[in-house]
């Protein structure tokens, strides 16, 4: 069974998770559970999805994950798996018929290092939304976003390679993606004029069978983002 609209407190628990499958529960706006997604469909595993009601959350699934966070990835065997990247690399690791990630130590951990180095960039997307709610000049905040974007730019020009990992969409393309999709959410898509190359790796992105098989439009990550900071999340937007 795949579920669109939200499990939410006092909905069934689904069962079992079938032999030939995995089950992700996830949340169909957020980020984080979108990077397990994306491996999800470029990796072609089978699976289900449940949605999660994150104000509300069922007791089966705090059960399962007490700290209540999506995604969270469950076998047929009951092994539960939660957060974005080690979720993605266990997924990786599980299905190794079309590999993410590189096959060498060396490669991985220059994946890894460059999600690291990604990790410090996203909660600067938060705080200028933040600062432009509150009316605050976000002339700095957005210099900042500038040069990390340069940074990244930069790295594109050096290895002449159309993604991050190579000239295929590779692991670290899939974990930066879901920020890139919600820059227009957050009002900050101009942050990228200076940059040739990452625009250019963002149109190759929305070309990607995965991406295009999940994404949202940025109407729609705006309404639901907007509804969520107002306190009103409506985690069934659109259906």
């Amino acid at each position: 069974m795949s579920s669109e609209k939200s499990f939410a407190a006092g909905s069934p628990a689904p069962g079992p998770v079938p032999k030939d499958q995995v089950r992700l529960y996830s949340m169909r706006f957020c980020p984080f559970a979108q990077r397990t997604s994306l491996v999800l469909h470029a990796k072609g595993i089978k699976f289900e999805t449940i949605n999660i009601h994150l104000k509300q959350k069922p007791d089966w699934f705090l059960e399962k994950n007490p700290e209540g966070l999506v995604p969270l990835i469950e076998t047929p065997a009951g092994e539960v798996v939660n957060e974005s990247v080690i979720t993605s690399e266990f997924l990786d690791e599980m299905y190794p018929e079309k590999k993410l990630l590189p096959a060498t130590p060396f490669g991985k951990a220059q994946q890894k290092m460059m999600l690291e180095h990604f990790s410090k960039i996203t909660p600067h997307l938060f705080k200028i939304s933040s600062a432009k709610r509150k009316g605050d000049d976000v002339s700095g905040l957005e210099a900042e976003l500038k040069e990390k974007f340069t940074n990244l730019n930069e790295h594109l020009v050096k290895k002449k390679t159309k993604f991050f990992g190579g000239d295929t969409v590779t692991f670290i393309d899939y974990m930066m993606w879901p920020f890139f999709e919600r820059l227009g959410m957050f009002e900050v898509q101009h942050c990228l004029d200076h940059t040739p190359e990452l625009k250019k790796w963002t149109e190759r992105m929305l070309e990607d069978p995965a991406v295009k098989a999940i994404m949202h439009s940025t109407e729609d990550h705006k309404t639901f983002y907007n509804n969520f900071l107002d306190g009103k999340p409506d985690f069934d937007y659109g259906l």
